[in-house]
């Protein structure tokens, strides 16, 4: 038998044993949060949509995406950190603030909430069958009490330059206020309709940063405008112009 066939056939019967859960069920009620300082607490919503119970366990990083539960230090603590969710039901997750020193008073300091969805095993396919878990990250934005301006003003006054590198054009932004901004998209159109876009993040406070284009074709002197959609704190998108510094 040739030795494509036989591979072929192997792969035929590994697909036929293994079953592949793949979809996740629980669903979470926001794209972000926003933690006021003043606040006790703040929760979040889930729900199950799948048809089984659905194992969840809660926990706060300070960024560290790679970092397990028992190895994250951050000033938060979520109630209750592991729940089962039945189907067509929900679940309150409570999340605290335990003040420490360090954090910054004039600024808005971000974190991040994972949520990891465990489905059960279906009855009667113990073996065999691979288990997948899907994890939410949401970001978590604390925000001191009395911050100058807004997150919309500092959306809104930001700072926009172009530069050449060495590796070509780049995008330079800064922000001067204390509220974080993050962005969908961001776009130079020059006087004509060219546009050229921009590969993007999120820009801390009082900060600033290069944004390199996917395309580097941007002409010396030549004249335009940013075009942004940054994402507000109910996670609606926003859409924000402004003349390009050359």
């Amino acid at each position: 038998m040739p030795r494509s066939s036989c591979f072929q056939q192997v792969c035929a019967c590994v697909c036929l044993l293994l079953s592949m859960s793949a979809s996740a069920s629980v669903v979470v009620d926001t794209t972000r949060l926003i933690y006021p300082a003043l606040e006790r607490e703040i929760s979040l919503r889930l729900s199950n949509s799948g048809p089984q119970p659905a194992l969840v366990q809660a926990w706060i990083d300070d960024g560290s995406v790679d970092a397990k539960p028992d190895e994250v230090d951050v000033p938060f603590v979520v109630m209750p950190p592991i729940a089962r969710i039945n189907p067509d039901k929900g679940q309150s997750l409570r999340i605290a603030y335990t003040p420490i020193a360090g954090l910054p008073k004039d600024r808005e300091s971000v974190f991040w909430l994972n949520v990891l969805d465990v489905p059960p095993l279906p009855s009667g396919q113990a073996s065999n069958h691979m288990q997948m878990a899907f994890r939410t990250r949401l970001k978590l934005f604390f925000r001191p009490a009395d911050l100058p301006g807004s997150a919309v003003e500092s959306a809104e006054k930001l700072r926009w330059s172009l530069a050449r590198s060495a590796a070509g054009a780049v995008l330079q932004v800064r922000n001067e206020g204390a509220f974080h901004v993050s962005f969908s998209s961001v776009e130079v159109e020059l006087k004509g309709g060219s546009r050229f876009k921009a590969q993007s993040h999120m820009l801390a406070p009082k900060s600033s940063a290069d944004f390199a284009f996917e395309q580097p074709l941007i002409p010396a002197g030549a004249e335009g405008r940013v075009i942004y959609e940054w994402i507000n704190d109910h996670g609606s998108t926003v859409r924000g112009e402004t003349r390009l510094q050359f």
